[in-house]
């Protein structure tokens, strides 16, 4: 059984496929506590793979699945990917990086959180397709870019709940992407058009 936070259908609001249809896939339960996290860990319901396949296939034609959290390579394994591939699912991962995913997810994104916790495992994954990294204004980014060679590199300003606090990040990431042009802006889309 997987624990499941909630399931929804909407719009990809960050990094490389921002603006995608994607059916989300929340897991609950992370090894982590980042002070800027979104998830109720308290909140699940157990789900099998037969029950998430249900519940997704409503949305099976736009045949994009984001595996998100909490951090879901505490839960995710072959059989559900396999699962997801067979119903024509090309299946993305959201992940902090410190335990290994099934070498069949199609796209992996790595969200380190090392500047923001203590004492964080090392990296365990194989490939990273993706980085995208919550600057601050205060952690310097660059030396996630030799970490994951050839991946797609974005910079997404942390959301503070501090207006005057967001936009002088903003301007610090944008500056930052200015003069180390292979960074990409990731902004939170879906919280500027108001979408889940």
């Amino acid at each position: 059984m997987y624990r499941v936070n909630e399931i929804f259908y909407s719009l990809q609001g960050e990094g490389r496929h921002t603006g995608r249809a994607a059916v989300f896939v929340r897991f609950s339960g992370c090894n982590l506590r980042c002070p800027f996290c979104d998830t109720d860990f308290a909140a699940y319901k157990p789900m099998a793979i037969a029950d998430i396949m249900n519940a997704i296939s409503l949305w099976s034609e736009c045949g994009f699945v984001v595996l998100t959290g909490g951090e879901p390579s505490l839960q995710v394994d072959d059989a559900l990917v396999e699962e997801l591939h067979r119903a024509g699912f090309y299946v993305a991962v959201e992940t902090n990086g410190t335990h290994a995913l099934p070498d069949s997810v199609d796209w992996v994104t790595w969200s380190p959180k090392d500047g923001f916790n203590d004492h964080v495992p090392p990296l365990a994954l194989s490939r990273i397709d993706e980085v995208k990294v919550v600057f601050d204004g205060e952690h310097n980014p660059e030396h996630y870019s030799s970490l994951a060679v050839g991946a797609y590199l974005c910079l997404q300003p942390c959301d503070t709940g501090d207006p005057d606090r967001n936009r002088e990040t903003t301007r610090q990431c944008v500056d930052y992407i200015l003069r180390h042009p292979h960074w990409h802006l990731s902004l939170q889309t879906h919280k500027m058009i108001h979408i889940q």
